[in-house]
């Protein structure tokens, strides 16, 4: 009897200890959902993670832009032809479809940054243990990447889904398509909210941390693009008060050395190096001509680039449309000269400048993009070269165009630019004339910084510049399928991916795609 009351009381000892101990599944000194997101580092780090999916958005963004326009085409690869390199040409021979991996990547890139956005804006109200500072801090920058995600996607797709929530459950997983115009009202939102609750600049370098100036440049691009040019202007106006310029000479925007410095508004970061914890920049490698060394180019040599090379090539017309004098060309491009085997994969005898060049008889060349080539690097795909989002150098020509479209004179802005570039100032009055020397001052400025394609998409001549380049493209690049640079209206737009509507049936297509 008595054994039988000992088992008793220990089973009741034990039962009350659960209540407190063994039922909690949610220890305090662990991280979990229920008790992160609860300080500002805590909240800062949520934040940082919604950064982290733009530099995989940028991976692919290079070919939804600059290879989409007039500005690059790629080396022909006719030994290998699987899906990645066929997929990839495709999208810069506007012949593309809504299987494409590498247009569909940018996609669920964005949406990946938007997801993590949408976290900490949900969580920051139950942030017990953060002070305000900290969660208007982490809901300004929050706030701005979700806009920056959201402006890309409705430029690249037209209306896309909004979500706006952290998604819970299941039901919550897939909504229909919203219009542009609801997905630019969320935009807009989302960025005078960044605008007022991010900080000034206060120094230069800066940290790479979104400021007020990025959210005003984005809130800017944004109403230039809807064709609210007053606001726009209003906007940038307010720029060189928080310190922002140019730097002495163009090349120094993409230097190193001069990371996040007065002339960035917006960059992503990079960190060279093989230990854990860099984050390498590897287009620089992906930029370069296909060849088994690439030391004259880098100044160390790295066998075998040749599969992951060859892409974002700068176009015949992009060099021929320089000025004479334009320091930005030799800045940008340079030339590797040398010898061609059957597979297109160069030796490189000798880099070249693209000022006055013509290739030599018996010599191969192609053109590359030299404006982020800084080594000597300390391994293949490794550079410490951080990608413009945005600079004030198109802060200035956004600027011109603003006051363009409005009647008034844009040329102080816009000489600004031209003079760093070692051009003359223009004195041109007339406003059409003045929209297509803005126009083209953006193309040759703001080369392989991934703008071009969306410059094209809003100019009223960009159907028209398309279908003069794809002419002179099919004369000059002669490996073309049959089918290459049918440059259609509805082609301004990519398809909506065919894996996204196969998970979602109620989401529509954009018109002019089979499915």
């Amino acid at each position: 009897m008595k054994y039988k009351l000992m088992i008793m009381i220990c089973t009741l000892l034990m039962c009350a200890s659960c209540q407190k101990s063994f039922i909690d599944l949610v220890p305090e000194d662990s991280l979990s959902p229920e008790n992160f997101f609860q300080t500002d580092d805590q909240l800062q780090q949520a934040v940082i993670a919604a950064y982290v999916p733009i530099r995989d958005l940028l991976v692919n963004d290079y070919h939804t832009s600059e290879m989409r326009s007039d500005n690059t085409h790629y080396i022909p690869n006719p030994v290998n032809r699987g899906t990645a390199t066929v997929y990839r040409e495709n999208v810069s021979d506007w012949n593309n479809d809504a299987n494409n991996d590498y247009v569909n990547a940018v996609y669920y890139h964005c949406y990946t940054s938007i997801s993590r956005a949408n976290i900490v804006i949900g969580r920051i109200p139950n942030a017990k243990k953060a002070t305000e500072a900290g969660k208007t801090r982490a809901d300004g920058q929050a706030k701005f990447l979700r806009a920056w995600n959201y402006f890309k996607l409705v430029r690249l797709f037209g209306g896309v889904p909004l979500y706006l929530e952290e998604v819970i459950k299941a039901e919550d997983a897939f909504k229909d398509r919203s219009s542009a115009e609801a997905v630019y009202a969320q935009i807009i939102a989302d960025a005078k909210d960044a605008v007022n609750e991010l900080l000034p600049v206060s120094k230069f370098p800066q940290t790479g941390e979104v400021t007020k100036g990025a959210a005003t440049m984005l809130l800017a691009d944004v109403y230039f693009t809807l064709k609210r040019y007053a606001e726009a202007e209003a906007l940038l106006n307010t720029l060189p008060a928080m310190g922002y310029g140019l730097n002495m000479e163009y090349a120094d925007a993409f230097s190193p050395r001069n990371k996040n410095s007065k002339e960035s508004i917006f960059e992503i970061q990079y960190l060279e190096g093989t230990a854990v914890g860099s984050q390498p920049n590897t287009f620089v490698f992906q930029f370069m001509p296909k060849t088994t060394s690439t030391a004259p180019i880098t100044g160390t040599a790295f066998p075998s680039n040749t599969s992951g090379a060859g892409w974002n090539t700068p176009s015949f017309d992009l060099i021929n449309s320089y000025e004479a004098g334009d320091k930005r060309l030799e800045a940008s491009i340079g030339i590797a000269e040398g010898t061609n085997d059957a597979s297109l994969i160069m030796k490189i005898t000798a880099v070249k400048s693209p000022v006055g060049y013509t290739t030599p008889a018996g010599k191969a060349s192609v053109a590359f993009i030299k404006k982020y080539v800084h080594g000597p690097y300390v391994a293949a795909n490794n550079s410490n070269v951080n990608w413009p989002i945005y600079r004030y150098a198109e802060a200035l020509l956004l600027l011109a165009e603003a006051q363009n479209e409005q009647g008034k004179s844009p040329l102080t802005a816009l000489n600004e630019v031209r003079l760093r570039a070692g051009l003359l100032p223009s004195e041109e009055t007339d406003q059409a004339k003045l929209r297509a020397l803005i126009l083209h001052e953006r193309r040759v400025e703001l080369a392989f910084e991934n703008k071009r394609f969306h410059d094209l998409q809003r100019s009223e001549d960009g159907l028209s510049t398309m279908k003069a380049y794809a002419v002179k493209a099919k004369a000059t690049y002669t490996h073309l399928e049959n089918n290459a640079f049918d440059i259609q209206l509805y082609k301004f737009l990519f398809p909506i991916p065919l894996p996204e509507r196969n998970l979602n049936p109620g989401m529509s297509q954009n018109p002019g795609y089979p499915f």
